[in-house]
């Protein structure tokens, strides 16, 4: 049986703290990425956490805690709605920080969730090459869990592992009607770091299965992520860290 990479989990009282200490997790990490290699490479992820994550860095201080000039911005996972969607991630995210931080256009690659999703996919892949080469790396990639294990668009009942090795691929979603783009395991573990942010009571006996619970990432997807040379960091407030 693989031995599964839990990482440290730092538990916050309430929702917004665990918002709060995303945000300073990314300024710290973007300032040293930026310091060391001139750029912070970063990978979003939607959801209510990242949301209000969004939200705090667009004001005083992270507003000028970082040369948001220098970030690259990339995105775990889409929904395959187009870019003005209410579900899309990338509306989300440049609603809350991208547009008031002014970040350049040429620094935000969305996924093309209005394209064909097989197109879609396949242009990623292409753009992650052109921008990170070969073998793309990370220096932060921001993860959420549903409350079925589920972590970028990495579905329960599917081996995650599923054409890994193409980096980026098209999903479709059963419980959400949907089909969706995600970034494979190959790509979220080859990060310096990865940070999963998990709130609420819903998530309690999830977080616990995929931290304590034999492995098996085909129950629990969010299992697969243990970046091997990198850090794996969960922030979670009271409710989903239960016992």
């Amino acid at each position: 049986m693989t031995q599964r990479e839990i990482g440290t989990l730092y538990i916050y009282e309430t929702p917004a703290d665990v918002a709060k200490s995303l945000a300073d997790l990314i300024v710290d990490h973007g300032s040293s990425a930026i310091d060391g290699r001139g750029r912070f490479v970063i990978a979003l992820a939607g959801g209510t956490t990242p949301k209000a994550t969004y939200t705090l860095l667009a004001k005083p201080p992270y507003a000028t805690a970082l040369d948001w000039s220098a970030v690259e911005i990339f995105f775990g996972d889409e929904r395959c709605v187009p870019p003005d969607h209410e579900q899309s991630n990338y509306k989300m995210a440049f609603d809350a920080f991208i547009k008031p931080l002014n970040i350049p256009e040429a620094h935000v690659h969305r996924m093309h969730g209005e394209d064909d999703p097989a197109r879609a996919a396949f242009d990623y892949r292409a753009v992650l090459a052109e921008v990170l080469g070969e073998t793309p790396a990370f220096d932060l990639v921001m993860l959420g869990m549903g409350p079925d294990g589920h972590t970028a668009s990495l579905f329960p009942g599917e081996d995650p592992l599923t054409d890994d090795e193409e980096r980026v691929r098209a999903v479709y979603s059963i419980s959400q009607s949907q089909w969706r783009i995600t970034l494979t395991p190959s790509v979220l573990n080859n990060a310096e770091a990865v940070a999963f942010a998990v709130v609420g009571k819903d998530k309690a006996a999830t977080l616990a299965a995929v931290r304590q619970d034999p492995y098996d990432p085909t129950k629990y997807p969010a299992e697969i992520i243990a970046p091997p040379d990198g850090s794996l960091i969960w922030l979670a407030d009271k409710a989903a860290a239960g016992e």
